[in-house]
C-alpha cells in the first residue's frame, strides 16, 4: 500500500517521503523474535533499503543461528547499535500500518524499526563513508540476546563508541538503565482429592504461594530494585490438590550488588512444604549501564544539538534494559535512547511522532560527524 494514505484515508502529511515509506515497508515486514523466517525477512527488507539509499550494500551475518543486519566497517570506531525484532506475533498488531496526522502506528515502529530507520538515514554523507561506522541490528533483543550478547560485547570492546538507537523517552536519550534478570521455578508436589483426602497430597500452589512473598521481601527501593513475579500456573481441576506450579520471576536494579544477591537466593530457595521439590532456572540477564559510561557522549551530543541549533535533548535513568547495557559492560562509551520519539512500547497504542523522524535522523546524522572528527 502506498504511504499517500492511511488506512483510514486521511491524507499523510509526508506523503512520498523516502524515510516514511522505507518505516512503511520495515514495519509491514512483521518479525516477531522467535518466528526466525519471519527475522530473515524483514533483514531483506533492510538490506534492500540500504541498497537503494546508502553506496555501500549491507549484508547479513550469522550469529549462532540468528541473522544480524552489518552495513558499513568490520572493525568500526563507531557502532549504531539496533534491533528489527519485535514482540508482536504474526497479525498480533491491527491495522498493521496506519498514519493519522502526526501520529504513525504499527507494530514494532516505535520498539525500534523507526529508530533503525533514522539510523539508516543518518549515514548518508558521513566522512569517510563506511570506513569508520557500523550499522548493527540484531534479532533477538525482546527475548534476551541470548545469542547476539556476546557478539556485542566482543564488537562494542573495539570501538571508540556504541550509539544505541532503542526509542527515547519523549525525545530524551538515556544514560542510566537498570540490569535485569529472568527466573522460573517449577513446583512438584503431589495430587490428592481436594475434598476426600487432602491431607495425602503436596500442594504446589501452597508452596508457590510462600516463594512469592519470598521474592517480595528481596527488594531494595534504594537501588531501584525490584522483584515482580510475573506469570504463574498451578493445578489441574478446581477438586484436585495441585502436583505442579510454574512461576515466572522479573528482576531490575541499578545496583549489580543487588542483582547478584537475589540470584543467590533465588537459587539457595528451598520447599516449605514437606515432599514438594523445587526447578529453579534462569540468572541474570543484563548488568546495569551505568552514568558514568554514558556521560561522555551525552555532554557530546548536547554540544551537537546546540552547535545546529535544536533544543537540548535532555536525559533520562529507566528501569527498561538494552543491549547498550552489554556494550557497556564491555568497556565502551555508550549513549542509548537515540532513536524514536513516541511511546507505547509493546502496548497496542504503540505509535511514533512522524515529524520528528528527520530532525532525529539529522541530529544523529550531525553526531556522527563530530565523533567521526
Amino acid at each position: 500500500m502506498s504511504t499517500n494514505t492511511s488506512e483510514y484515508g486521511r491524507l499523510d502529511p509526508m506523503s512520498g517521503s523516502p524515510m516514511l515509506e522505507s518505516l512503511e515497508a520495515l514495519v509491514r515486514a512483521e518479525s516477531p523474535s522467535n518466528d526466525l523466517a519471519a527475522c530473515r525477512r524483514v533483514l531483506e527488507v533492510a538490506i534492500d533499503i540500504a541498497a537503494r539509499e546508502l553506496d555501500a550494500p549491507a549484508r547479513v551475518e550469522e550469529i549462532e543461528g540468528r541473522p544480524v543486519f552489518w552495513w558499513g566497517s568490520k572493525n568500526p570506531r563507531i557502532i549504531i547499535l539496533a534491533h528489527l525484532d519485535t514482540v508482536w506475533p504474526i497479525g498480533g498488531y491491527q491495522p498493521i500500518w496506519n498514519v493519522e496526522g502526526d501520529v504513525i502506528r504499527g507494530p514494532g515502529v516505535f520498539d525500534m524499526k523507526a529508530g533503525f530507520i533514522q539510523a539508516l538515514y543518518a549515514l548518508k554523507n558521513l566522512p569517510g563513508g563506511s570506513e569508520n561506522v557500523a550499522l548493527i541490528a540484531t534479532t533477538d533483543e525482546e527475548t534476551g540476546s541470548a545469542t547476539s550478547k556476546n557478539f556485542i560485547k566482543e564488537i562494542s570492546a573495539k570501538a571508540e563508541a556504541v550509539l544505541v538507537l532503542e526509542a527515547s523517552l519523549d525525545g530524551k536519550v538515556k544514560t542510566g538503565r537498570k540490569g535485569t534478570a529472568m527466573y522460573q521455578v517449577v513446583v512438584k508436589g503431589l495430587a490428592s482429592h481436594a475434598g476426600l483426602e487432602p491431607e495425602k497430597g503436596i500442594n504446589a500452589t501452597t508452596e508457590v504461594a510462600h516463594i512469592v512473598l519470598a521474592m517480595l521481601a528481596l527488594e531494595n527501593p534504594e537501588h531501584g530494585t525490584t522483584v515482580v513475579p510475573t506469570t504463574m500456573q498451578s493445578g489441574t481441576s478446581t477438586n484436585s490438590v495441585p502436583d505442579s506450579a510454574k512461576l515466572d520471576i522479573d528482576v531490575r536494579s541499578f545496583s549489580t550488588n543487588d542483582l547478584q544477591r537475589i540470584d543467590t537466593a533465588v537459587r539457595s530457595l528451598k520447599p516449605t512444604i514437606s515432599g514438594a521439590t523445587l526447578e529453579i532456572t534462569g540468572s541474570i540477564n543484563r548488568p546495569p549501564l551505568q552514568p558514568e559510561s554514558t556521560q561522555e557522549l551525552y555532554l557530546i551530543a548536547e554540544k551537537v544539538a546546540a552547535d545546529i541549533g535544536i533544543p537540548p535533548l535532555g536525559s533520562a535513568i529507566v528501569g527498561g534494559a538494552s543491549d547498550g547495557n552489554f556494550a557497556a559492560a564491555a568497556g565502551a562509551r555508550v549513549l542509548d535512547g537515540l532513536g524514536a520519539v513516541g511511546g507505547g512500547a509493546h502496548a497496542s497504542h504503540e505509535w511514533v511522532s512522524l515529524k520528528t523522524l528527520q530532525p532525529r535522523s539529522d541530529f544523529l546524522n550531525a553526531l556522527l560527524k563530530e565523533l567521526i572528527k
